[in-house]
C-alpha cells in the first residue's frame, strides 16, 4: 500500500511537471513530447542512454500509422542505436498498457528501422521532417552496416505494464532488443538513482572461480577472478554502456572505437589474450559465492550492481570483433579485479575513485575530478543566493536555480512548502523555467564562445551538437573556473537567457524555422559572438533579465540564414552529421551573412573593464541565513514529527534523529541554532525529501488543516 501511495504521488507530480512545461514552453509543444524529455533525462541521469535526442515523427497510411518514432539516440560509433516510442496517458490516475498496445508500438520502431536501413524511406521522409536526418543517416552512412551492432527500441510510458514482452528479433539482420520503461520503472529509477545490473552466474551455468585476500581490509574487499569473453560479450550484449562506470562514461567518453591491438589478438591469437590484455576492474555492491567441489575453493555466483569501471575497450572489443567479424572467443579468457564496498554511504565515492585511479594512464583522465565536484558545488551555492534584478514590468525577485544533481529542484520545492503560501512563494522565486542542470550550463556557456588550447579547437558549437554529455566533458575540462563567484554566475545566467530566448525564436513545429533547433540555435549563437568579438554586455543582459525585439528579429534572421547554409552544404544531406565536425563550423564561421548587428548596439562593449562589477558576494554568510530561515519555517512541531520519525526509521543515523530533536527543542525555546546544526538541518530535510514522503505528508496536513 505503502509503494502505491508512493506511485500515485509520483505519476502526479510528473503530470504537474508536464502542466508547468506546457504553460513556460511555446505554442506547439505538447506534453507526450515533455514527457518523452523526463523520462529521457531520468535514463540518460541513470546511463541508460546518452545524446538522446526528441524528434516526433509519425507516418500513416492506408493500413493505419506505420511507423512512430519519438525520440531516438545514435551513439558516435554508430555502434548502438537508441529508438524511443511513447505511449502518453492524460488521465490523473495511472492507467494500465495492455499487451496489445505495447506490441504495436514497438512493432512501429521496428518498421521505422527496417525501412530506413534498407533505404526505403530515401525518398518517402520530407526533408521537413524530425526524423530525416537520422532516417537518412541509417540509409547512406557506411559505417552504419560495419559498426552498427545493437537496436534498443524502447517503449515509453507513464502507464503501467504488467505483462512481459518479447525480449528481442533479427530485423534486416541487426539484433533489435525490447525494453518498456513504464510509470513503475521511472519510479524506481527515481528512488535509487539508476537500477543496478543483477548478473546470476550460477543461472547462467557459469560460476566465476575467484580468489580474495584473507585479511580484513577497512571499507572494502576485492577478489580475483578469470571471467570468460563469452560471457563478458553476453553481459555486453544486454546492458551495453549501462556496465560503465557512469563517471568513465561521463569524463573520458568512451566511443567503442575498437584499438587494433586488441582486435587483432582476438581474431589471431585469441588463447594469447589473457597474457597480453590487462583485463577489467569492477565494481559492486554485493557478491555471493559458492563452494566448489572437491575443495577447490569458491566461485562467485551472484553480483549485484555490477560496473566496470576500467576495461569498457576490451569488453567492446571482444563483443565487436564477435558480433561484426564472427570471431571465435570461446578460448578468450580475461581477468577481472572485482572490488565491495562495504559502507553504503560512500560507494558513490569510493566507486568514483577507483574509476579516476584505473584510469590515469588515459589520455584525458579525469584530471582534478574532486576540484570540479567543488566547483559545482560552489556553483550550487551561489545560485541559491543570488537574486535576480525584476523583469520590466515586475516587482518579484527570482532566482536561477542551478540544479548540481537530480531532483534538487523538487526536494528544494518539498522542504520549502509546509504551507500553500510557502508553496506559491517558492514558485514564483524560483520559476521552473529559471531551473538549469550542469548538463544545460555545458550548452548554454559553450555555444556563447569557441575556446582554443595549444592552436587545437577544444570547445565550440559542433561539440554542443554532439549531445550532452560529450559535450558537458568539454566544458568541465576547459570551460569551468576551478572557483566560480558571482560575476561568474551572472554570465552564465546571460548566456542561458541567449540560448533560451533564441530556442523560442527558433519555435516547435509546425511553427518553427525548421527541423535543426539543436543545430542552429547553438551554431548561431557561436556565430554572432564571432562577428561581434565577443563583446557582448552580458551584465546589461543580467540587469533586464530579457531580450529586446531588435535581439530577437537579428537572431530570427540569423537562425534562417544559417539553417538553409547548413542544409544546403552538408555533404550528402547528412546534415546532423555534419554539424557535429569542426569542418562544419569552419565553413559557417566564415560566412558573412550580411546582418546588421548594429541593432544590438546597446548591447555591446564600449570599453573593457569599465562595468564596475566585483565578485563580492559573501555566498557563505547568505547560504547560511537562507538555511536558517527554511529550518525555522518547519516549525517546532514539525521537528517533533521528524524527530519521532527518524527515531523509528533505521535507515536514518542516529546523529540525525538527535540533530532533529535538538533543533526542534532550540526552535521552540527560542536558543540560537550553531552553523553545524544549520547545515546539518539542512542536509537532514534535503535526505527525507530524497528518500520519504514524509515533509510532503506533513505540507498536505497543514494544507487540510487550513481548508
Amino acid at each position: 500500500m505503502f509503494e502505491n501511495k508512493e506511485l500515485v504521488r509520483f505519476h502526479t507530480d510528473i503530470q504537474e511537471d508536464i502542466k508547468s512545461s506546457l504553460l513556460a514552453e511555446e505554442e506547439g509543444a505538447n506534453p507526450e513530447q515533455i514527457f518523452t524529455d523526463i523520462a529521457l533525462t531520468m535514463l540518460s541521469d541513470s546511463g541508460e542512454t546518452e545524446n538522446f535526442r526528441t524528434c516526433y515523427d509519425e507516418k500513416l497510411s492506408k493500413r493505419g500509422v506505420e511507423h512512430k518514432v519519438n525520440a531516438h539516440a545514435l551513439y558516435e560509433n554508430y555502434e548502438t542505436l537508441d529508438l524511443f516510442i511513447t505511449i502518453y496517458k492524460v488521465d490523473s490516475n495511472v492507467m494500465p498498457v495492455t499487451k496489445t498496445e505495447a506490441d504495436k508500438a514497438l512493432a512501429k520502431l521496428s518498421k521505422f528501422f527496417l525501412n530506413s536501413v534498407n533505404k526505403l524511406y530515401v525518398n518517402e521522409i520530407e526533408e521537413s521532417s524530425e526524423i530525416f536526418d537520422l532516417a537518412n543517416t541509417l540509409s547512406n552512412v557506411a559505417e552504419i552496416k560495419e559498426n552498427l551492432v545493437r537496436i534498443n527500441a524502447f517503449l515509453i510510458t507513464n502507464g503501467e505494464l504488467k505483462t512481459d514482452l518479447k525480449s528481442s528479433q533479427k530485423v534486416a539482420g541487426y539484433p533489435v532488443f525490447y525494453r518498456v520503461i513504464d510509470i513503475n520503472y521511472l519510479f524506481n529509477l527515481s528512488e535509487k538513482s539508476r537500477i543496478p545490473i543483477e548478473i546470476d552466474f550460477q543461472e547462467l551455468g557459469i560460476p566465476l572461480p575467484c580468489i580474495s585476500s584473507n585479511i580484513e581490509l577497512e571499507g572494502y574487499q576485492s577478489y580475483l577472478a578469470i571471467i570468460p569473453g563469452t560471457v563478458l560479450a553476453h553481459i555486453y550484449e544486454l546492458y551495453g554502456l549501462r556496465l560503465l562506470e557512469q563517471n568513465v562514461r561521463s569524463f573520458l567518453q568512451f566511443t567503442g572505437k575498437i584499438n587494433r591491438g586488441i582486435r587483432k589478438t582476438i581474431l589471431t591469437e585469441p588463447h594469447m589474450f589473457l597474457a597480453f590484455n590487462n583485463g577489467i576492474a569492477a565494481t559492486a555492491e554485493e557478491v555471493r559465492f559458492i563452494e566448489l567441489p572437491d575443495g577447490e575453493g569458491k566461485a562467485i555466483s551472484f553480483i549485484k550492481d555490477f560496473q566496470i569501471v576500467n576495461g569498457g575497450q576490451t569488453t567492446a572489443a571482444i563483443y565487436h570483433a564477435w558480433k561484426k567479424h564472427n570471431a571465435k572467443i570461446a578460448d578468450i579468457y580475461v581477468q577481472m579485479k572485482l572490488t565491495t564496498i562495504k559502507n553504503a554511504d560512500r560507494i558513490a565515492e569510493t566507486v568514483g575513485r577507483i574509476a579516476e585511479y584505473a584510469n590515469t594512464q588515459n589520455k584525458i583522465s579525469i584530471s582534478d575530478l574532486s576540484s570540479n565536484k567543488e566547483s559545482l558545488i560552489m556553483l550550487e551555492h551561489l545560485s541559491r543566493t543570488i537574486w535576480a534584478p525584476p523583469q520590466t514590468g515586475e516587482s518579484i525577485q527570482t532566482r536561477w536555480f542551478f540544479e548540481r544533481a537530480r531532483g534538487q529542484y523538487k526536494n528544494e520545492r518539498i522542504r520549502q512548502g509546509f504551507t500553500p503560501s510557502k508553496r506559491k512563494s517558492f514558485d514564483l522565486k524560483n520559476p521552473r523555467n529559471q531551473m538549469f542542470t550542469k548538463e544545460l550550463l555545458a550548452k548554454y556557456v559553450n555555444s556563447y564562445q569557441e575556446i582554443s588550447k595549444n592552436r587545437k579547437l577544444v570547445v565550440g558549437p559542433h561539440h554542443v551538437v554532439r549531445g550532452s554529455q560529450k559535450n558537458y566533458a568539454q566544458f568541465l575540462v576547459h570551460n569551468f573556473p576551478e572557483k566560480p563567484d558571482e560575476i561568474y554566475f551572472q554570465d552564465a545566467v546571460s548566456k542561458a537567457i541567449i540560448f533560451k530566448t533564441a530556442e523560442k525564436v527558433y519555435g516547435v513545429k509546425p511553427n518553427s524555422i525548421g527541423d535543426m533547433r539543436y543545430i542552429t540555435v547553438p551554431y548561431s549563437i557561436a556565430w554572432l559572438m564571432q562577428h561581434v568579438s565577443n563583446k557582448l554586455d552580458l551584465y546589461y543582459i543580467w540587469k533586464n533579465q530579457s531580450l529586446s525585439d531588435d535581439f530577437k528579429n537579428l537572431l530570427y534572421k540569423l537562425m534562417s540564414l544559417v539553417d538553409r547554409f547548413i542544409r544546403e552544404n552538408a555533404p550528402g544531406a547528412l546534415y546532423g552529421e555534419w554539424a557535429k565536425k569542426e569542418e562544419c563550423w569552419t565553413k559557417v564561421k566564415d560566412q558573412d551573412f550580411e546582418l546588421e548587428v548594429t541593432l544590438i548596439d546597446k548591447y555591446l562593449k564600449r570599453e573593457e573593464g569599465v562595468s564596475g562589477r566585483t565578485a563580492d558576494h559573501n555566498t557563505e554568510s547568505l547560504l547560511r541565513q537562507e538555511k536558517l530561515k527554511e529550518i525555522k519555517e518547519v516549525g517546532a512541531a514539525n521537528w517533533k514529527t521528524i524527530y519521532l520519525w527518524c527515531k523509528n526509521n533505521d535507515s536514518f543515523p542516529l546523529f540525525y534523529t538527535n540533530l532533529a530533536h535538538t533543533i526542534g527543542r532550540k526552535i521552540r525555546d527560542s536558543i540560537t541554532l550553531s552553523t553545524k546544526e544549520i547545515y546539518g538541518g539542512s542536509m537532514l530535510l534535503e535526505e527525507i525529501a530524497k528518500k520519504s514522503s514524509l515533509l510532503q505528508e506533513l505540507y498536505e496536513k497543514q494544507n487540510s488543516e487550513r481548508i
